[in-house]
Protein backbone atom coordinates (compact mmCIF):
# COMPACT_ATOMS: atom_id res chain seq x y z
CA UNK A 1 0.00 0.00 0.00
CA UNK A 2 0.96 3.74 -0.71
CA UNK A 3 -0.36 7.27 0.18
CA UNK A 4 -1.20 9.31 -2.19
CA UNK A 5 -2.84 12.97 -2.19
CA UNK A 6 -5.59 14.10 -5.10
CA UNK A 7 -6.11 17.86 -6.12
CA UNK A 8 -9.63 18.16 -6.64
CA UNK A 9 -12.86 20.89 -7.26
CA UNK A 10 -16.50 21.18 -6.61
CA UNK A 11 -19.36 22.87 -6.93
CA UNK A 12 -20.98 22.48 -3.55
CA UNK A 13 -24.78 23.49 -4.24
CA UNK A 14 -25.91 19.79 -4.06
CA UNK A 15 -24.37 18.31 -1.35
CA UNK A 16 -24.60 18.87 2.48
CA UNK A 17 -20.80 19.43 3.00
CA UNK A 18 -17.44 17.30 2.77
CA UNK A 19 -17.78 15.01 5.39
CA UNK A 20 -19.77 11.55 4.82
CA UNK A 21 -23.50 11.98 6.71
CA UNK A 22 -26.23 9.80 7.41
CA UNK A 23 -28.44 9.83 4.61
CA UNK A 24 -26.88 12.88 3.12
CA UNK A 25 -25.27 12.96 0.27
CA UNK A 26 -21.61 14.47 0.60
CA UNK A 27 -18.40 15.17 -1.56
CA UNK A 28 -16.72 12.78 0.59
CA UNK A 29 -19.08 9.78 0.01
CA UNK A 30 -18.79 10.17 -3.78
CA UNK A 31 -15.06 10.17 -4.01
CA UNK A 32 -14.96 7.22 -1.74
CA UNK A 33 -17.43 5.51 -3.92
CA UNK A 34 -15.13 7.00 -6.97
CA UNK A 35 -11.67 5.44 -5.24
CA UNK A 36 -13.32 2.36 -4.13
CA UNK A 37 -14.53 1.62 -7.95
CA UNK A 38 -10.96 2.90 -9.38
CA UNK A 39 -8.76 0.81 -7.32
CA UNK A 40 -11.05 -2.34 -7.01
CA UNK A 41 -10.80 -2.15 -2.81
CA UNK A 42 -12.45 -0.66 -0.76
CA UNK A 43 -11.00 3.10 -0.45
CA UNK A 44 -11.38 6.05 2.02
CA UNK A 45 -9.82 9.67 1.66
CA UNK A 46 -9.06 11.94 4.06
CA UNK A 47 -9.62 15.79 3.23
CA UNK A 48 -8.01 18.79 3.91
CA UNK A 49 -11.11 20.39 5.19
CA UNK A 50 -14.66 20.17 6.13
CA UNK A 51 -16.30 22.65 4.11
CA UNK A 52 -20.26 23.64 5.22
CA UNK A 53 -23.12 22.33 2.99
CA UNK A 54 -23.34 24.62 -0.01
CA UNK A 55 -19.75 25.68 0.19
CA UNK A 56 -17.85 25.37 -3.40
CA UNK A 57 -13.67 25.08 -3.29
CA UNK A 58 -11.56 25.69 -6.57
CA UNK A 59 -8.85 24.05 -4.68
CA UNK A 60 -9.18 20.43 -2.14
CA UNK A 61 -7.17 18.11 -1.36
CA UNK A 62 -7.81 14.35 -0.31
CA UNK A 63 -5.44 11.69 0.82
CA UNK A 64 -6.14 7.92 0.27
CA UNK A 65 -4.04 4.20 0.30
CA UNK A 66 -3.62 2.01 -2.23
CA UNK A 67 -1.98 -0.31 -4.21
CA UNK A 68 0.36 0.66 -6.98
CA UNK A 69 -2.42 0.76 -9.68
CA UNK A 70 -3.47 3.84 -8.55
CA UNK A 71 -0.99 5.23 -10.71
CA UNK A 72 -1.97 3.54 -14.05
CA UNK A 73 -2.18 6.09 -16.89
CA UNK A 74 -5.31 6.70 -17.02
CA UNK A 75 -6.11 6.78 -13.05
CA UNK A 76 -7.39 10.83 -13.42
CA UNK A 77 -9.74 9.85 -16.09
CA UNK A 78 -11.30 6.95 -15.06
CA UNK A 79 -11.85 8.41 -11.15
CA UNK A 80 -13.51 11.56 -13.18
CA UNK A 81 -15.42 9.28 -15.05
CA UNK A 82 -16.84 7.90 -12.07
CA UNK A 83 -17.24 10.63 -10.41
CA UNK A 84 -20.58 13.31 -11.05
CA UNK A 85 -20.53 16.68 -13.19
CA UNK A 86 -19.92 19.01 -10.13
CA UNK A 87 -16.34 17.20 -8.50
CA UNK A 88 -13.20 16.80 -10.48
CA UNK A 89 -10.07 15.30 -9.83
CA UNK A 90 -7.13 17.30 -11.88
CA UNK A 91 -3.79 16.23 -10.15
CA UNK A 92 -2.55 12.97 -8.35
CA UNK A 93 0.61 13.37 -6.16
CA UNK A 94 2.75 10.61 -4.27
CA UNK A 95 3.41 11.22 -0.80
CA UNK A 96 5.10 10.23 2.54
CA UNK A 97 3.20 6.76 4.19
CA UNK A 98 2.70 9.47 7.19
CA UNK A 99 1.39 12.46 5.50
CA UNK A 100 -1.81 13.77 5.88
CA UNK A 101 -3.88 16.41 3.37
CA UNK A 102 -5.91 17.96 6.74
CA UNK A 103 -3.10 17.98 9.59
CA UNK A 104 0.03 19.01 6.93
CA UNK A 105 -1.24 22.36 5.56
CA UNK A 106 0.20 25.33 6.39
CA UNK A 107 -2.31 27.67 5.51
CA UNK A 108 -5.83 27.77 3.48
CA UNK A 109 -7.21 30.76 1.81
CA UNK A 110 -11.47 31.32 1.41
CA UNK A 111 -12.76 34.02 -1.17
CA UNK A 112 -16.34 35.49 -0.37
CA UNK A 113 -18.15 36.50 -3.69
CA UNK A 114 -20.51 39.18 -3.60
CA UNK A 115 -22.46 41.00 -6.60
CA UNK A 116 -23.98 44.65 -6.14
CA UNK A 117 -26.50 44.27 -8.88
CA UNK A 118 -28.79 41.40 -10.18
CA UNK A 119 -26.82 38.46 -12.41
CA UNK A 120 -28.30 35.52 -13.30
CA UNK A 121 -25.29 34.08 -14.02
CA UNK A 122 -23.08 34.59 -11.34
CA UNK A 123 -26.03 34.86 -8.60
CA UNK A 124 -25.85 30.98 -7.79
CA UNK A 125 -22.05 31.37 -6.22
CA UNK A 126 -22.10 35.22 -5.05
CA UNK A 127 -24.29 36.67 -2.60
CA UNK A 128 -26.78 39.54 -4.36
CA UNK A 129 -26.22 42.24 -1.76
CA UNK A 130 -27.87 45.51 -2.96
CA UNK A 131 -27.03 47.90 -0.88
CA UNK A 132 -24.03 50.43 -0.81
CA UNK A 133 -21.03 49.82 1.67
CA UNK A 134 -18.34 51.54 2.40
CA UNK A 135 -15.28 49.52 1.65
CA UNK A 136 -12.76 51.74 2.52
CA UNK A 137 -14.19 51.12 6.23
CA UNK A 138 -14.03 47.15 5.74
CA UNK A 139 -10.84 47.22 4.32
CA UNK A 140 -9.74 48.97 7.66
CA UNK A 141 -11.50 46.62 9.90
CA UNK A 142 -10.35 43.31 7.76
CA UNK A 143 -6.53 45.04 8.34
CA UNK A 144 -7.41 44.56 12.68
CA UNK A 145 -7.76 41.01 11.73
CA UNK A 146 -4.04 40.51 11.24
CA UNK A 147 -3.58 41.77 14.94
CA UNK A 148 -6.04 39.42 16.55
CA UNK A 149 -5.77 35.88 17.21
CA UNK A 150 -8.65 34.29 19.02
CA UNK A 151 -11.83 34.37 16.96
CA UNK A 152 -14.03 32.71 19.42
CA UNK A 153 -17.00 35.70 18.16
CA UNK A 154 -16.99 34.45 14.72
CA UNK A 155 -16.99 30.68 15.77
CA UNK A 156 -20.12 28.34 16.13
CA UNK A 157 -21.14 27.01 19.60
CA UNK A 158 -20.90 23.76 20.90
CA UNK A 159 -18.11 22.97 18.76
CA UNK A 160 -15.41 20.22 19.52
CA UNK A 161 -12.47 22.81 18.72
CA UNK A 162 -9.77 22.84 21.62
CA UNK A 163 -8.92 25.92 21.04
CA UNK A 164 -10.12 28.81 18.90
CA UNK A 165 -6.91 30.45 18.17
CA UNK A 166 -6.09 31.52 14.62
CA UNK A 167 -3.30 33.40 12.55
CA UNK A 168 -4.83 35.12 9.73
CA UNK A 169 -1.96 36.49 7.42
CA UNK A 170 -3.76 37.94 4.58
CA UNK A 171 -7.61 39.55 4.86
CA UNK A 172 -8.66 42.24 2.40
CA UNK A 173 -11.61 43.39 0.05
CA UNK A 174 -11.61 44.02 -3.86
CA UNK A 175 -14.17 45.66 -5.81
CA UNK A 176 -15.22 45.24 -9.87
CA UNK A 177 -17.74 45.63 -12.19
CA UNK A 178 -20.43 45.10 -9.66
CA UNK A 179 -18.68 42.84 -7.52
CA UNK A 180 -17.20 42.62 -4.58
CA UNK A 181 -14.33 40.16 -2.97
CA UNK A 182 -13.18 39.34 0.38
CA UNK A 183 -9.76 36.99 0.38
CA UNK A 184 -8.64 35.69 3.65
CA UNK A 185 -5.45 33.72 4.52
CA UNK A 186 -4.77 31.89 8.09
CA UNK A 187 -3.11 28.66 9.40
CA UNK A 188 -6.83 27.38 10.10
CA UNK A 189 -10.26 28.65 10.73
CA UNK A 190 -13.76 27.84 12.82
CA UNK A 191 -16.98 26.99 11.84
CA UNK A 192 -17.93 29.28 10.23
CA UNK A 193 -15.89 32.08 10.87
CA UNK A 194 -15.48 33.27 7.19
CA UNK A 195 -19.44 33.76 6.74
CA UNK A 196 -19.60 35.58 10.23
CA UNK A 197 -16.56 37.94 9.53
CA UNK A 198 -18.35 39.05 5.96
CA UNK A 199 -21.52 39.41 7.33
CA UNK A 200 -19.87 41.55 10.07
CA UNK A 201 -18.15 43.20 8.14
CA UNK A 202 -21.19 44.40 5.36
CA UNK A 203 -22.46 45.75 8.79
CA UNK A 204 -19.28 47.75 8.77
CA UNK A 205 -19.84 48.65 5.34
CA UNK A 206 -23.53 50.10 5.79
CA UNK A 207 -22.47 51.98 8.90
CA UNK A 208 -24.33 49.80 11.32
CA UNK A 209 -21.03 49.07 13.32
CA UNK A 210 -18.08 51.25 13.98
CA UNK A 211 -14.29 49.92 14.40
CA UNK A 212 -14.22 50.64 17.96
CA UNK A 213 -17.35 47.95 17.40
CA UNK A 214 -15.83 45.94 15.61
CA UNK A 215 -12.60 46.14 18.12
CA UNK A 216 -14.87 45.35 21.29
CA UNK A 217 -16.57 42.25 19.71
CA UNK A 218 -13.07 40.51 18.79
CA UNK A 219 -12.70 41.20 22.27
CA UNK A 220 -15.79 40.05 23.82
CA UNK A 221 -15.42 36.37 22.16
CA UNK A 222 -19.12 36.75 22.53
CA UNK A 223 -20.86 35.26 18.82
CA UNK A 224 -23.76 37.51 20.18
CA UNK A 225 -21.94 40.56 19.59
CA UNK A 226 -21.19 39.71 16.23
CA UNK A 227 -22.86 40.25 12.66
CA UNK A 228 -25.48 37.43 11.11
CA UNK A 229 -24.01 34.61 8.19
CA UNK A 230 -23.76 35.32 4.97
CA UNK A 231 -25.23 32.21 2.99
CA UNK A 232 -22.70 29.91 1.91
CA UNK A 233 -23.42 29.26 -1.91
CA UNK A 234 -20.97 32.33 -2.01
CA UNK A 235 -18.04 30.85 -0.20
CA UNK A 236 -15.08 29.19 -1.90
CA UNK A 237 -12.01 27.33 -0.47
CA UNK A 238 -9.51 28.68 -3.05
CA UNK A 239 -6.25 27.23 -1.88
CA UNK A 240 -4.43 25.05 0.33
CA UNK A 241 -0.98 25.48 0.93
CA UNK A 242 1.56 22.84 1.95
CA UNK A 243 5.44 22.89 2.40
CA UNK A 244 8.00 22.71 -0.33
CA UNK A 245 8.76 19.24 -1.44
CA UNK A 246 5.19 17.83 0.35
CA UNK A 247 4.03 16.67 -2.99
CA UNK A 248 5.69 14.94 -6.22
CA UNK A 249 3.25 14.98 -8.82
CA UNK A 250 2.83 11.84 -10.71
CA UNK A 251 2.50 12.44 -14.50
CA UNK A 252 -0.25 10.63 -15.23
CA UNK A 253 -3.53 11.53 -17.16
Amino acid sequence: MARYFIKLSYDGSNYHGWQIQTNADTIQTEINNALSTVTGQTTTCTGCGRTDAGVHASEFYAHFDAKSAATSPDFIYKLNGCLPSDIAVHKLYAVNDDANSRFDAISRSYKYQIITGKDVFIQPYAYYHYKHVDLSAMNSCANLLLQHKDFSCFSRSKTQTKTNICQITEAVWTSRNQKLEFRITANRFLRGMVRAIVGTMLNIGEGKMSEQDFLSTLDSKDRSRAGYSVPAHGLFLDKVSYPDGCLQEINIL
